[in-house]
């Protein structure tokens, strides 16, 4: 839903930001501009002039009401609520308001979703699909590799610097979520594909294209810093390849790792540390995971199941 709200320059202002600055995908800010527009809307339904420093709590109580009676779904509700907060921080960010009307606000508690996850054939036949042969599909096996060996988030995949990777030692220091930092193992074939890329594509797509020297990892094809957008791509280009029947997004890949580290009988503290949850409850969720998928392997395979 379009209304004046999309036209509005703070509303226009906060889609740029999420363009320029958090490089969210069109689907991501095309969700947002609706989820403002539909507040809008209600405001406007209402009789009420629309003024974003002026929204009070009894307002935000009236739309939460209006969507039960709608029955939205508590999902919906919950994304609704989560767009108008994030653009409300937004406008304290640049002065617009002093408090966030949004802030306190309670939205419907929602059932946890078990992530999901690639199986171990599964993403070994993801990792060989790039042709290595090329310039590109060594760059791209090396993006897999780190992806599956690290646990990375995507944020932190295109945001890691030549001086925060240790070959020679084979480990990797991840800049996380608050500029937390994190020592990550690297396995060996990461090791191996991001040497080959090193040695044999980075420099040379950089020289090609006349490139300013910069320290980011993982370039494009002409040589400047990659975006978490084109890793995205990247993978989607792979996983088409390999006709998989999910879903998989780089942070699939991060499901992966740590659901396979649980497998194979890692310590879920050693796994938190890993992935760089701050919280352990974050992490636990794939014990919930790991749990389901060897009950299922059991009644699959035993007998008497």
């Amino acid at each position: 839903m379009k209304n004046s709200a999309s036209k509005d320059p703070l509303v226009k202002k906060f889609l740029n930001y999420l363009t320029v600055e958090k490089d969210d995908s069109p689907l991501t800010i095309i969700n947002y501009e609706a989820d403002i527009c539909q507040f809008a809307q209600y405001m406007a339904d209402k009789g009420k002039v629309l003024e974003w420093s002026q929204i009070s709590l009894l307002d935000i109580r009236g739309y939460l009401a209006a969507m039960h009676k709608e029955e939205l779904a508590r999902r919906t509700i919950a994304r609704r609520i989560s767009a108008l907060r994030s653009f409300y921080r937004f406008l304290r960010r640049e002065g617009v308001i002093k408090t966030n009307p949004f802030a306190k606000v309670r939205t419907p508690k929602l059932e946890k979703k078990l992530p999901v996850f690639l199986e171990e054939f599964e993403i070994n036949l993801l990792l060989k699909m790039p042709d290595v042969t090329t310039l590109l599909g060594k760059r791209d096996r090396a993006i897999l590799e780190t992806l599956y060996s690290t646990g990375c988030r995507v944020s932190e995949l295109v945001g890691l610097t030549l001086d925060r990777i240790d070959l020679g030692n084979r480990y990797v220091l991840l800049l996380g979520k608050g500029n937390k930092e994190r020592l990550v193992p690297l396995g060996h074939p990461c090791v191996q594909a991001i040497t080959h890329y090193l040695e044999e594509c980075r420099r040379h797509l950089m020289k090609k294209y006349q490139v300013r020297e910069h320290s980011i990892l993982f370039v494009n094809s002409r040589g400047t810093p990659l975006t978490a957008r084109s890793v995205r791509r990247i993978l989607d280009k792979y996983v088409e390849m390999t006709a998989l029947q999910k879903h998989v997004s780089p942070h699939t890949i991060r499901h992966t790792f740590a659901t396979h580290l649980l497998e194979h009988g890692a310590d879920l503290r050693s796994v938190q540390e890993l992935l760089g949850h701050a919280s352990l409850s974050t992490t636990q969720i794939y014990t919930h995971v790991t749990a389901e998928h060897l009950t299922a392997e059991y009644e699959k395979h035993h007998p008497r199941a």
